[in-house]
């Protein structure tokens, strides 16, 4: 893999202002942003059917939905260390995603019989919660396996770029046909468009193959089913990874349950919220890809990871803020656009950003267990804690006046994982490469 950043003539002319990228890395960085588009063009055509089909199942259950979403990853985890640690990964990607192809498939056919339709919403909002999940831990840590570390600097944004764009498509397609089609009519749509991921996966894996110095290694993991957790106990930059994952998933567990409040008691036609739904997806993604495109790398790059990672925790904090004033629709819905906006366009790639210093074991084992067990964990138990609050008789209001110092420390934590991440970069990195790490220090 060519880690040097491109040379004046080896860069592509129409793409410099926006990427830096080499000619070399052209085949990767396109294969990878049309791998993401589709992945994330499927997942935000089921997206808002999922959040209908909360609202149908009862606001006042969703905590009993998200405890057992963590059930669900509790078992499905080590299921995948154990497919990763005896296959190689040209064969374990492609069956993780066949699999969930053919899920979408079995819940189309259980949503057209109208059968059981409250468990079947339930059991929906379940799976597509474990699937969002898996499927872009995948999709990552495949990522952090065949870039460079400095690769990933340059290119992460513009990769989560191509998937902002399918995240606009995705929600686009769903907001046009809710009104014209039932929810079930959408998932066949969404098993096509993730079943093109199977051939950008092989363009990625032929280009990472030519293009690699060494060769990328796509050998079985081997080793135990619980190696990946014991390597996140044992690690104090994992576990300030778990922290980090766990408010941010917290917050967005709150903002979660306020907006389904929110939305709930100012709609009462499906379609209509359906719509609402979708619209909110179109508003952020709009704006995510334009950031990606042509911010993310430079805010990376010229303010250094640990001031990006902070800065949407600062964001969440002051949308709180607001909440606090005004908790109405117009209120959290801008807040929820800003706030997941920040996210894709920052805090992910950022966070992803973070693991192209640790082991390969460590990208697929430990990365799969807290990007799963650890966020929707967390996820569970936030949804009972926002289920306690309420029984205190908190209302919204009183709920973001708590999450705000929660999110003040969030920052905190992203600030000190960004410059760790650059001090493990700069102490990994050949002699020639450090002095270029310890400008990056000076930047932190």
């Amino acid at each position: 893999m060519v880690s040097n950043p491109p040379s004046g003539d080896d860069r592509v002319p129409f793409l410099s202002r926006a990427v830096n990228v080499s000619r070399s890395e052209l085949p990767g960085l396109l294969s990878a942003a049309a791998y993401f588009f589709c992945l994330l063009c499927s997942y935000y055509i089921l997206r808002p059917v999922r959040d209908e089909m909360g609202v149908r199942g009862g606001v006042e259950n969703m905590q009993w939905l998200f405890t057992a979403t963590f059930f669900a990853m509790l078992l499905a985890v080590p299921v995948f260390a154990t497919l990763a640690s005896r296959f190689r990964r040209t064969r374990l990607i492609p069956a993780v995603y066949g699999f969930f192809i053919a899920c979408i498939a079995l819940f189309w056919l259980w949503l057209r019989v109208d059968m059981q339709m409250v468990w079947a919403a339930r059991s929906f909002f379940v799976w597509l919660s474990v699937f969002n999940l898996f499927v872009v831990s995948v999709f990552w840590s495949f990522l952090t396996d065949v870039f460079t570390n400095r690769q990933a600097t340059r290119l992460f944004g513009a990769i989560a770029a191509g998937g902002s764009a399918g995240a606009i498509a995705g929600p686009a397609i769903t907001g046009v046909l809710a009104q014209q089609l039932e929810p079930a009519s959408l998932l066949p749509i969404a098993a096509v468009i993730l079943a093109c991921t199977l051939p950008c996966m092989w363009v990625l894996e032929r280009w990472s193959s030519r293009s690699s110095e060494h060769g990328t290694t796509n050998q079985p993991l081997g080793g135990t089913l619980f190696e990946g957790v014991k390597a996140v106990l044992q690690s104090r930059y994992l576990l300030g990874i778990c922290l980090f994952i766990w408010l941010y998933t917290t917050l967005a567990t709150f903002l979660y349950f306020i907006q389904a409040d929110i939305i709930s008691n100012a709609i009462d036609d499906s379609g209509d919220r359906t719509s609402v739904f979708a619209t909110i997806d179109l508003l952020t993604n709009t704006l995510t890809v334009g950031i990606q495109l042509f911010l993310t790398a430079r805010v990376v790059q010229y303010f250094g990871l640990g001031r990006a990672l902070s800065f949407v925790p600062l964001l969440v904090a002051a949308g709180f803020v607001v909440l606090v004033a005004a908790p109405v629709l117009l209120s959290i819905a801008a807040v929820q656009v800003l706030r997941r906006a920040g996210n894709y366009a920052l805090a992910k790639p950022g966070r992803e950003m973070l693991f192209t210093v640790v082991p390969r074991y460590e990208k697929y084992k430990s990365k799969n267990f807290i990007d799963t067990v650890v966020y929707r964990g967390s996820d569970a138990i936030a949804s009972w804690v926002y289920t306690g609050l309420t029984g205190l008789g908190l209302g919204i209001s009183g709920i973001s006046v708590v999450a705000i110092p929660v999110a003040l420390v969030w920052a905190v934590i992203g600030y000190r994982l960004g410059v760790s991440r650059q001090s493990r970069a700069t102490d990994t990195a050949p002699p020639s490469r450090r002095r270029q790490g310890e400008s990056d220090d000076r930047r932190q």
